[in-house]
C-alpha cells in the first residue's frame, strides 16, 4: 500500500494505458497473423499510438487544438495505411485503422481523469475486434424488415418520448408523457415477445407459441390457434395452448403494474401469480392428453410488428378514451359503474383500460376499487376469449376452451371477495 501511494499518479495513469491498448494491439496481431496479409499495427504500434494521445493531451491541458491537431496527424498515418492496404489488396477493411484512432482516444481519456470510459471504450473495441465472424454472421441472419423494426422502436422511446411535455392538461388530468410512457411499455412487452417469437422460429411446438404469444396477446394468440383447431384434429393441445397463453396474460399484467402503479400491483400481484402459475400449469397438463391424432404439430404462428406507428397511436387514443370514461364513471356512476365499464372492455383489448386505471388508482379511483375493475377486466377478456375459441374453433377443442378459460374467468374474480 506504502509503494502505491508513493508512486506519481501519472506512473499507474501510464501503466493503464500501455495496457488498454496493448491488449487492443495484441488482437489485431492475432488478426494479422490468421489473415497472412498486410494489416496495420501490432503489439508495438498501438501502445506507441496511445502514449502520444496520453502525451498530447497531457502538454495540451484544457486546451483541445493540440489535441485535435494530433488526432488528425495521427489520422493522416492511418489514411496512407488504408491507402496502401487498397493498393495492395482487391478489398481492405477500415478496422485497425479505427481502432487505432481509438487507441488515440483511450491515451487521450486516461490522461483526463477518464479511467472507467477509457477502459470502456477499450473492451467495447476489443469485443467488437475479437467477435468480427459472429457479427457478420449474426448482421446476414437479421431480415431487413427487423432492423426497421427496432428502428420504430428507437422512434418511440428516444425520439418521440423527449419531446413530449410532461404536464397535466384539463380536469381529466392527461399527461402526454405519460401516455406516451404507457404506450412504449405495453410495446416493449410485445416487442420483446416478437423478438423471442423470431428468435425460435420454426422451433418448438403449440406449448412454446402459447408462452410467448401470451406476452404478445392472449387474444391474437386465442383466435390463432382456435382457427388452426378448425382443421386439425388436437383438442387437448389446442385447449391447453389456449389457457397456457391466458395465464401468461397475468404475468404480463403484473409487469405493467409494477411499472405504472406499485400500490395497485401489490393488492393482485399475489392472486396474479397464482392464477398465472394455475393456467399454465393447468393447460400444460391438458395439452399432455392424448389426442385422436398423434401427428407432431408444429408452430405456424408468425406474429405482427408490434411497433407499427399507427397502432401506437392508436393505443394512445384509446388510453386516453379509456382513462377519460374511467374518471367520468367514478364520478357519476360509482363502483357500479367502473366495474360495468370493467366488464365491457373485456370484450377488446384490455390493455389501454387497464393501464387507464394504473393511472387514476390512489388519485382519482380508490385502489381497491381500481383493482376490483381490474380482475373484472381481465376475467371478462377470458371469458370472451373462451367465445373466440368456441366459435373459431372445431367442437371439441372450443367446448375445452370454453370450459378452461370459464373456469378460469371464475377463479380470476375470488379476490373480490377481499377487495
Amino acid at each position: 500500500m506504502d509503494v502505491y501511494q508513493r508512486l506519481p499518479p501519472e506512473v499507474l495513469k501510464i501503466v493503464l494505458v500501455l495496457f488498454l491498448s496493448f491488449l487492443i494491439g495484441l488482437e489485431r496481431e492475432e488478426h494479422k497473423v490468421a489473415v497472412g496479409s498486410y494489416s496495420f499495427g501490432g503489439v508495438r504500434t498501438f501502445p506507441l499510438i496511445g502514449l502520444i494521445g496520453y502525451s498530447i493531451a497531457l502538454l495540451s491541458g484544457a486546451q483541445l487544438l493540440p489535441l485535435t491537431v494530433g488526432f488528425l496527424v495521427i489520422a493522416g498515418f492511418l489514411l496512407l495505411s488504408y491507402w496502401h492496404k487498397l493498393s495492395s489488396a482487391e478489398a481492405g477493411g477500415v478496422t485497425s485503422e479505427m481502432s487505432g484512432l481509438a487507441t488515440f482516444l483511450v491515451g487521450a481519456l486516461v490522461c483526463y481523469g477518464h479511467l472507467w470510459i477509457a477502459t470502456t471504450l477499450s473492451v467495447a473495441s476489443l469485443l467488437l475486434l475479437d467477435l468480427k465472424a459472429a457479427l457478420e454472421k449474426l448482421a446476414v441472419r437479421i431480415p431487413p424488415q427487423e432492423i426497421l423494426t427496432f428502428a420504430k422502436f428507437l422512434l418511440l422511446a428516444g425520439v418521440i418520448l423527449p419531446v413530449v411535455p410532461n404536464v397535466e392538461f384539463s380536469r381529466f388530468h392527461i399527461n402526454p408523457f405519460k401516455t406516451w410512457l404507457v404506450v412504449i411499455a405495453v410495446s416493449t412487452i410485445s416487442y420483446g415477445s416478437y423478438v423471442l417469437q423470431r428468435l425460435t422460429k420454426q422451433r418448438g411446438g403449440v406449448v412454446l407459441a402459447a408462452l410467448l404469444g401470451g406476452a404478445y396477446s392472449s387474444t391474437v394468440t386465442t383466435v390463432v390457434i382456435a382457427r388452426r383447431a378448425a382443421r386439425e384434429p388436437h383438442p387437448h393441445l389446442f385447449a391447453g395452448g389456449i389457457l397456457i397463453a391466458s395465464g401468461v396474460m397475468y404475468l404480463r399484467l403484473v409487469a405493467l403494474l409494477a411499472l405504472f402503479n406499485r400500490q395497485l400491483m401489490s393488492l393482485l400481484v399475489l392472486p396474479f401469480l397464482v392464477l398465472a402459475a394455475l393456467a399454465v400449469g393447468a393447460g400444460w397438463l391438458w395439452t399432455r392428453r392424448p389426442d385422436p391424432s398423434a401427428q407432431a404439430v408444429q408452430r405456424e404462428f408468425e406474429p405482427r410488428n408490434p411497433l407499427e406507428l399507427l397502432a401506437a397511436f392508436l393505443f394512445a387514443l384509446l388510453f386516453l378514451a379509456m382513462l377519460i370514461a374511467t374518471q367520468l364513471a367514478v364520478t357519476y356512476l360509482g363502483k357500479a359503474g367502473v366495474n360495468t365499464l370493467a366488464a365491457i372492455m373485456g370484450v377488446t383489448d384490455v390493455d389501454p383500460f387497464i393501464m387507464g386505471m394504473t393511472q387514476a388508482a390512489g388519485a382519482l379511483t380508490p385502489l381497491r376499487v381500481a383493482a376490483a375493475a381490474v380482475l373484472i377486466a381481465a376475467a371478462s377478456n377470458n371469458l370472451v376469449k373462451g367465445i373466440y375459441a368456441y366459435s373459431l374453433g372445431d367442437r371439441k377443442t372450443g367446448i375445452q376452451a370454453l370450459v378452461l378459460l370459464a373456469v378460469l374467468a371464475m377463479l380470476g374474480l375470488v379476490p373480490l371477495a377481499w377487495l
